[in-house]
């Protein structure tokens, strides 16, 4: 084995002792985890643990009220409002649990629409929008609004859209908890597939133990904190089943 095929990717996104509460009830409680480039971490624990408060402070929606976050050398957790916005345009990609797409809007606008609001001119962004329509195989879907859409149909639009700007990282919240079994599992996998082929690390929150199978590592959110982390070293890497 070369010393190069030892070497770990680098890490592109990390997280010192957050702290963020709403009001007197704490959510993050010193929260310290590391994420490297092409990784797929799946973030685990129970409902009200914490996990979708770490993504959005990881991701620059919340801003945390201690700890630092950084994504290369950048210190995201300082960045003014509008250059945290300018990330989760470009860097960084953002799916929920319902993909929140512009009801108003067929599947190519919808897509191309972080390509427009980012400067790109609309023949570029909607050429780049089919081309990942296509990847996630809903081509055939470009000139339909959401409501013409099944549940899955619509996810996989919302995840296209996700990685049309081809993000360095995709903040991924309960992405397949409003489908049933088996398109959720159809839309995880091209998910994970297409992010792999794209390098992009992928930050995956789920209760569900079925989705944490897909990714490479597992972190589980407790009250706050990560649980069986050890104090000394909080980057602890926990390896779990590979993605499939």
């Amino acid at each position: 084995m070369t010393s190069q095929s030892m070497t770990s990717p680098p890490v592109i996104l990390s997280a010192h002792d957050v702290v963020m509460s709403y009001r007197a009830t704490p959510a993050l409680r010193g929260v310290s985890i590391q994420l490297h480039a092409g990784e797929v971490l799946a973030v685990t624990g129970p409902s009200g643990s914490g996990k979708s408060t770490l993504l959005l402070c990881l991701a620059g929606v919340l801003r945390p009220e201690a700890g630092e976050i950084y994504y290369g050398q950048t210190r995201v957790d300082t960045l003014s409002e509008a250059d945290r916005a300018r990330l989760r345009r470009g860097d960084f990609g953002l799916l929920f649990q319902f993909g929140q797409l512009v009801p108003e809007l067929s599947a190519v606008e919808n897509v191309a629409l972080p390509l427009l609001l980012s400067g790109a001119r609309r023949k570029e962004a909607h050429t780049a929008a089919r081309e990942w329509l296509g990847r996630f195989g809903v081509a055939e879907l470009a000139a339909q609004r959401p409501g013409q859409m099944s549940g899955g149909q619509q996810q996989r639009v919302a995840v296209a859209r996700a990685m049309v700007t081809e993000p360095k990282v995709l903040f991924a919240d309960e992405p397949t908890g409003a489908l049933d079994t088996l398109s959720g599992e159809q839309v995880l996998a091209e998910m994970v597939r297409v992010a792999k082929e794209a390098q992009t690390a992928v930050v995956l929150v789920t209760h569900d133990a079925t989705v944490a199978a897909y990714a490479a590592r597992e972190i589980v959110v407790r009250d706050g904190i990560i649980e069986g982390a050890d104090l000394a070293d909080p980057f602890v890497r926990v390896p779990i089943l590979e993605g499939r």
